[in-house]
């Protein structure tokens, strides 16, 4: 008994160690600090926000550790769990599928369109939520990941203690009335993509799979804007009336960084390119792109006034 007790408590020490480590260790930069701030003031909202470049451990965070509505990014959690089922052969990448009516649902997305009996596959609907966002693949996928206690039992799992899928997820009903789908802090989701980059969720090849498709995203006209257009991004954006948030890890020449903007209780909750938070996003992503490519000369033409 004392040995597998020992065995056990090894076993959870090394699960544990690389989220804290990934948590605890780089040099927090205060003149990054101070950008950030600086940029934050007068937002009507609650806002939080957590950078870190990859190769120097350097970060910077606001509210980092303070939980937000995920939204639509929750699809980057139920992508983990779509590919644990395909690594451990219970799904298939390019397994066929039959699309029904009853599946439907509205908000973004392109399947709701499909006919019903029409033929699809598992790949098309990781890459139409993870392109389009689409809200009934997206479902589908959580359905075929296990459903959100599964999904959630990944994130613990990765060390995540606040990522977490509430809707459709037994228990979960009452802090899905406060949340939503999904919720996350920025350091945690941070975290989660920096894993994928890593290659240390799932496996290396899941690992890379997940990331090409985090490449290739549709909702492009945020912080996407302003980084370079032959600068590689992995991103995921997230949007409902009073939360907009995006999700963001640029393949910068001088060095991969992260970063994450949530916020939440949005007085502006409109929805044009104008919005208050959207436009935060898009200035926070050309300081950053700046602070960590200072030689760029590169301008964009989409500019976050």
């Amino acid at each position: 008994m004392y040995s597998f007790t020992r065995m056990l408590r090894v076993a959870l020490i090394l699960l544990l160690v690389p989220a804290f480590t990934f948590a605890q260790t780089g040099k927090h930069d205060r003149k990054l600090q101070q950008g950030i701030e600086q940029l934050l003031t007068g937002f009507n909202g609650t806002v939080g926000v957590y950078v870190m470049q990859l190769k120097s451990g350097k970060w910077a965070g606001v509210n980092q550790d303070t939980i937000f509505p995920t939204a639509s990014i929750v699809k980057v959690p139920l992508l983990v769990g779509l590919f644990d089922k395909i690594d451990k052969g219970e799904l298939q990448y390019h397994q066929e599928l039959v699309y029904r009516d009853s599946a439907k649902y509205g908000g973004s997305g392109l399947m709701q369109f499909f006919k019903d009996s029409s033929k699809t596959e598992v790949s098309i609907l990781a890459a139409l939520m993870m392109a389009y966002s689409d809200n009934t693949t997206s479902l589908w996928n959580q359905a075929l990941a296990g459903g959100g206690e599964r999904v959630n039992q990944l994130m613990e799992q990765y060390g995540l203690k606040d990522t977490r899928v509430n809707s459709r997820t037994p228990g979960r009903e009452e802090i899905r009335q406060k949340y939503g789908w999904g919720m996350t802090t920025p350091r945690e989701m941070s975290t989660l993509l920096v894993k994928i980059r890593r290659g240390e969720v799932i496996s290396v090849a899941a690992s890379e799979r997940m990331y090409r498709l985090m490449c290739k995203g549709y909702y492009d006209e945020t912080a996407l804007t302003q980084i370079p257009p032959d600068v590689q991004a992995a991103h995921k954006t997230g949007s409902v009336n009073d939360s907009r948030s995006e999700l963001v890890l640029v393949n910068a020449p001088h060095g991969d960084y992260v970063f994450y903007v949530g916020t939440k209780n949005n007085k502006d909750q409109s929805w044009t390119e104008s919005n208050e938070a959207q436009v935060l996003i898009r200035r926070i992503s050309a300081y950053l792109w700046h602070y960590f490519e200072p030689r760029s000369k590169w301008q964009p033409t989409y500019r976050p006034h």
